[in-house]
């Protein structure tokens, strides 16, 4: 029993989840030998493969997994949303999340949360015992919450991020001592915190696995030039979860998950220019640069990842097609996207999920109509700059997948089977005996 235990005078199951972003589970499975502390955990407990969400994009999918609902209801579909009746858009932060989240869960019943580096948290909230945000914050001054873990975290040279233009480099060696460097001073902020046995949920990302995927997953799946260096940093992610769990208070249930999948990048697919190229999409300026710029000659058009709209009439300020022509337009442009072929023969486009069947809630009427998932090695962009080629290649050779996501959780007693992000918050109160209705999430609890 911990100090904070002693403090409270009860033993209430607490929660550690311990985020490692975008790492497929193929990675960690097939080199057990290599990764022995999540291997423990496996054994432990249990862990399997489960499901994204659509689309499987970062800025979607940590509001999804932390409040267990769809984007209809979290109101974040990606790394750039639109504004309603406009052509506006905005990058989605932590206020533009609407779901509830599962440490403001934990706090409503009284009991406390320490929340650090979580993806689409800024700016830090106030009601939560201590939180750091994560990924979209401008820095740590204004990142952290409250003063003292600022002051505390600055002492340990902490980051937000790794820098990604160092992956820009042709030589990855100062990319990967950056990343190394960015691991390190994350890891001393967990264990400092998870030792300070005053929380009841510790809630933590390590999101510098993204980076290092982006850039050299390639490397690692077809035994590149910096094959060695990606598996070294994958041993240090491992000890480091492996020392976490060992610095747990006893009543503790370890949780690491991914928010997505990771495989190998071979052509990046900028679908703006290809529904150009198609005559879907027209300007109204030689330069386009914003979504604005579309002409009132536009049927559809895409954000990232594989999002695409049609340009509605009475829902795009300059929308052409009717509600009457909608279904009709939208099949052909879904045939038309599961017919797509890439420079070498291969299926572009794995499937193509209609917008009903994956949104639901208050906040679907900025949902993209029609959403490609792709096949593996083609990477969906989405600019607005005409003079774009359709595939192309570019500094990362390492892409999101929808398959191939990450759970392990150190409990005998959990079943993870055809489990996917939605699962894990109502898991987390389920664990900490904190009662819920079904109906509030769209996942249900593994246990």
């Amino acid at each position: 029993m911990g100090l904070f235990d002693r403090l409270r005078g009860d033993d209430d199951p607490r929660v550690a989840f311990i985020g490692i972003d975008g790492v497929p589970y193929s990675l960690l499975s097939e080199n057990r030998e290599a990764f022995p502390n999540l291997a423990a955990i496996a054994d432990d407990g249990t862990a399997a493969e489960i499901s994204s969400i659509v689309p499987p994009e970062s800025s979607a999918c940590w509001p999804s997994l932390t409040t267990g609902m769809n984007p209809g209801e979290t109101g974040v579909y990606g790394f750039q949303d639109r504004e309603v009746g406009t052509y506006d858009t905005y990058v989605p932060m932590g206020r533009e999340v609407q779901a509830t989240r599962v440490w403001d869960r934990v706090q409503n019943e009284g009991r406390r949360a320490t929340v650090m580096n979580v993806p689409v948290t800024f700016p830090p909230q106030r009601n939560v015992q201590r939180m750091v945000s994560g990924f979209l914050s401008p820095g740590l001054d204004k990142a952290a919450y409250p003063d003292d873990v600022r002051d505390t975290l600055a002492g340990m040279d902490y980051k937000i991020d790794v820098n990604p233009k160092l992956g820009h480099q042709e030589d990855k060696t100062a990319f990967i001592e950056d990343a190394h460097d960015t691991v390190d001073a994350r890891f001393e902020a967990f264990n400092h915190y998870i030792e300070e046995d005053d929380w009841d949920l510790f809630f933590g990302v390590f999101m510098t696995t993204d980076r290092v995927n982006h850039f050299l997953f390639k490397d690692y799946e077809r035994d590149g030039e910096y094959k060695e260096e990606f598996l070294e940093f994958y041993r240090k992610v491992d000890d480091y979860i492996g020392r976490l769990r060992e610095a747990l208070p006893e009543n503790t249930t370890l949780i690491v998950a991914s928010d997505h999948g990771f495989t190998s990048l071979d052509y990046e697919v900028h679908f703006n220019a290809w529904l150009a190229e198609q005559g879907w999409l027209s300007f109204d300026t030689d330069e386009p640069e914003e979504l604005g710029d579309i002409s009132d000659e536009t049927r559809a058009y895409s954000f990232i990842p594989g999002r695409f709209y049609i340009n509605l009439e009475g829902r795009e300020p300059r929308g052409v097609v009717t509600e009457d022509e909608y279904d009709d337009v939208r099949q052909e442009l879904k045939e038309q996207l599961e017919g797509l072929e890439g420079p070498d023969g291969r299926k572009v486009v794995d499937r193509v999920v209609e917008k009903e069947d994956a949104f639901r809630g208050e906040h679907d009427e900025i949902a993209p109509d029609l959403v490609a998932i792709p096949t593996k090695g083609f990477d969906f962009k989405a600019g607005f700059k005409g003079e774009e080629t359709i595939f192309d290649t570019g500094p990362r050779n390492g892409m999101h997948s929808f398959d191939d996501t990450s759970l392990y959780i150190d409990d005998p007693n959990a079943t993870i089977d055809d489990a996917d992000l939605f699962d894990i918050a109502p898991t987390i109160l389920d664990l900490m005996d904190i009662e819920y209705s079904r109906g509030e999430f769209d996942g249900a609890s593994l246990l």
